[in-house]
């Protein structure tokens, strides 16, 4: 009875003809909406329907009705589109142009967003086009996979474009990602450097995202001139995960910006520099100092680190001091935001969560393909970020007081 069961499903989900009233009452509806919603649009611009006189609209006349084919969520339906010709006040003679549905266009907006999501959760075109087969009715081929995402690719040039003159940006997170892409044939482990920025109301919004092949100081400094050319001012707050070449790019650029270094990526740094066996010790003492209540605890904690790592293991000790009061910046802010001031988490869960989304494509086709799909994530709301711990205190001014080193 079972088997049974399970066949008639199958069979079921494999038929693209199954019969289903819901579906195909309102797939026969579809089109004369469509038709209506056009007449609707053009009756609004002459300001009279078929067979009336004129009103107070534009200047013109109909001029019959074309077929087009239109591909939506509700499948291919071929529709009637009203024609028209407007004379404008020096008494030219131009074709109308419909708002809703655009000239050449074959997709719903709905059905691109479809198409580009099924796509970016990193599947191939013929796998997006057998996954649709179903809902379109077969309608959409490779071409029509490869011309959707052609169009989200105009999208995200515009987007790389866009002015950051109006975006309120009050703290700076900064980090790169390394992904492996097919450059002449091979397939080459680039970097990918990406910018966050926190809004005044704590929402955090991604501000430019790059293909700069490596991390260098030129690299960085390229990315950072780009923002400022596109209005965004210096960040009251920087956090960095302590890449060199960053922070040499910081140091030219803006020099006076307070930064954070990731205590996140520093503990990885101090672990290198311990043998195995001290790496729980070594993780409990790291943990007591950076994640301490009050900025004097933390003070209090980090002597007494370096004191117990310089006789146990001195490069620890080092390596802690290399990093000096950048790796206490948190504490100059009110402490309800130490816990997303102190680490690059932010940008580290959107790299994980992209390359979650490609695991399928080991190597992506091209060096400007992983950005893109990047921000192609986040546009089509498949990565979501919401607003930073502490938020409400954003707008309060650092202490002047840095953490006193001494030891």
């Amino acid at each position: 009875m079972k088997e049974d069961i399970a066949t008639s499903s199958f069979a079921l989900l494999a038929s693209g003809s199954a019969l289903d009233p819901l579906e195909d009452g309102v797939r026969q509806r579809v089109r004369q909406f469509i038709e209506t919603i056009l007449e609707e649009e053009l009756r609004a611009v002459l300001g009279r329907g078929r067979y009336e006189r004129s009103g107070e609209g534009a200047s013109g006349h109909r001029n019959g009705h074309r077929a087009r084919q239109v591909i939506g969520t509700f499948g291919l339906e071929t529709v009637t589109v009203p024609r028209a010709r407007l004379v404008d006040e020096a008494g030219r003679t131009t074709e109308w142009r419909s708002q809703a549905l655009r000239r050449y266009q074959r997709l719903t907006k709905k059905a691109e967003a479809l198409i580009a999501s099924v796509y970016l959760a990193g599947t191939n075109t013929r796998r997006v086009k057998r996954a649709l087969f179903g809902l379109f009715g077969g309608a959409v081929s490779k071409d029509v996979v490869s011309r959707a995402w052609r169009k989200v690719k105009t999208d995200w040039e515009a987007w790389c474009a866009r002015s950051l003159a109006d975006e309120d940006i009050v703290r700076l997170i900064l980090d790169g990602s390394v992904v492996k892409v097919r450059i002449d044939r091979k397939a080459t482990a680039i970097s990918v450097l990406a910018a966050i920025g926190v809004r005044r109301d704590g929402q955090k919004v991604l501000l430019a995202i790059r293909n700069m092949g490596g991390e260098s100081t030129a690299a960085w400094r390229a990315l950072l001139d780009d923002l400022g050319a596109r209005g965004l001012q210096a960040p009251a707050f920087v956090i960095v995960d302590g890449a060199p070449g960053l922070e040499a790019a910081l140091a030219g650029l803006w020099p006076d910006a307070p930064v954070q270094r990731c205590t996140v990526h520093k503990h990885r740094n101090l672990l290198a520099h311990a043998p195995k066996s001290l790496h729980d010790e070594l993780t409990e003492d790291y943990r007591d100092m950076v994640y301490a209540e009050t900025k004097a605890e933390v003070e209090q904690r980090r002597r007494a680190f370096l004191r117990k790592w310089r006789l146990k293991c001195k490069a620890v000790a080092d390596s802690l001091e290399e990093a000096g009061e950048r790796l206490f910046t948190f504490t100059r802010l009110d402490p309800s935001q130490w816990k997303s001031a102190r680490t690059t988490n932010a940008i580290e869960r959107l790299h994980e969560e992209f390359r979650r989304r490609i695991k399928t494509q080991a190597v992506l086709p091209d060096a400007e393909t992983a950005p893109m799909l990047f921000w192609a994530l986040m546009a089509s709301g498949q990565i979501v970020m919401r607003k930073v711990d502490g938020w409400q205190t954003l707008s309060q001014p650092l202490d002047p007081e840095a953490l006193d080193l001494a030891a």
